[in-house]
């Protein structure tokens, strides 16, 4: 069985800065990734992208005579992933005018023209349109990988120095996983503790709430689900309803809220963000597709921070902040509510990060982590840079 995650161009350019890095199916939501769920289902199946072509590098395609082709928005579910797998020769299933599937051939996937035989599908279907989507959807999303990564097994035994108010059975805990002296509340949603991942003393921690492989709630932090901590994070201070893709730090106190941090970023001790405007109205969000300021309808929202981005110390972000791929933020004051790709500097001006600079702190990052920046990540971080000149 031959997968390809199609990208819809509006949506991928909705969800930059994030997905400059990556296709849509990259992106963290629940405790897996898009593609992570989608693997899960089709186990067997090679699953590729149809992405940017600058991305294609990293994220290869694969195409054969026969293709199934899933929009990579789309969060799986059982009953979505069982009518995908019936569907047959340009066939297409359609949800409220979207393309949610299709079976064929590449070429006549990408014909203008193509007829297809249209079957709806009815049920519920959770789609990733845009940046706010990740943290409004996450609850949702947490819900659904905790079945679908615990069902039929047992999780690995709590300390009893961890108290749990609501049900005992929406905790699990993973091989090598450690939790000491602290308090799960599951009454909203289930608390998922990934493989040797830690919970230090003194955390107090409400569902739905994720923390994946290899990360750490340091000491006496306070989070509120729905939250997720992707795989080789720190997190500490207080943290409400965000996610964290991952290999990203947010170790020291401070206040994350209703926001989404790509991979690789760093928030220096007391970095804070705003997550609800003072006159209590609609927070609007600077849209890359459309170039404008763009009104989410929410009254919370906070900072959206794509991958290689940092904050110095007692950084302030505003209400409704996007900071870009590879930018380092700094000083005293709110910094502009679009901090544009490749940006130095802070409240008084920016200058650009200069690539080989960004390079070599992403190169030092990654081997601190025991990793090598491989060549086809510097070609896409180069496209990135030189793709974002006209926002700087």
């Amino acid at each position: 069985m031959n997968i390809i995650l199609f990208d819809e161009v509006d949506t991928w350019q909705n969800l930059l800065p994030l997905t400059y890095t990556k296709p849509v199916s990259g992106i963290r939501v629940g405790i897996l990734t898009i593609y992570e769920k989608w693997k899960h289902y089709f186990p067997g199946a090679d699953i590729t992208f149809l992405t940017e072509k600058y991305l294609a590098i990293k994220y290869p395609l694969k195409v054969e005579e026969n293709n199934y082709f899933i929009n990579a928005a789309v969060l799986p579910s059982p009953e979505l992933v069982k009518q995908i797998a019936g569907i047959s020769n340009g066939e297409e299933i359609i949800s409220d005018n979207v393309l949610v599937a299709y079976k064929g051939s590449f070429e006549e996937f990408k014909a203008e023209n193509r007829q297809s035989k249209q079957t709806s599908y009815t049920s519920e279907l959770i789609i990733i349109k845009n940046t706010f989507d990740i943290f409004l959807k996450n609850g949702k999303a947490i819900s659904d990988d905790f079945s679908l990564i615990t069902g039929g097994r047992r999780s690995e035994q709590l300390s009893s120095g961890v108290k749990i108010i609501g049900n005992t059975r929406e905790v699990f805990i993973e091989k090598g996983a450690i939790a000491e002296a602290c308090v799960f509340n599951t009454k909203n949603g289930p608390i998922y503790i990934g493989k040797d991942a830690e919970v230090m003393e003194g955390s107090v921690i409400r569902g739905p709430f994720a923390l994946c492989d290899y990360s750490t709630v340091k000491m006496a932090a306070k989070v509120y689900g729905p939250t997720t901590v992707g795989p080789h994070s720190k997190v500490g201070g207080e943290i409400n309803n965000s996610v964290i893709f991952g290999y990203s730090n947010k170790a020291h106190d401070g206040f994350l809220g209703n926001s989404v941090i790509g991979e690789w970023c760093n928030l220096g001790a007391d970095t804070n963000n705003s997550n609800l405007k003072n006159n209590y109205g609609n927070v609007k969000l600077f849209n890359y597709r459309t170039n404008s300021m763009q009104d989410t309808g929410l009254q919370f929202c906070g900072l959206i921070m794509g991958d290689h981005s940092k904050s110095g110390i007692n950084t302030m972000f505003n209400t409704g902040t996007v900071v870009g791929v590879g930018a380092n933020v700094f000083g005293g004051s709110f910094p502009s509510k679009h901090i544009p790709s490749f940006s130095w500097g802070g409240e008084d001006a920016f200058e650009t990060y200069k690539i080989d600079k960004m390079l070599e702190t992403a190169a030092m990052m990654y081997e601190r982590r025991g990793l090598k920046l491989e060549d086809s990540e510097r070609e896409v971080l180069s496209a990135i840079f030189n793709n974002t000149v006209s926002f700087r």
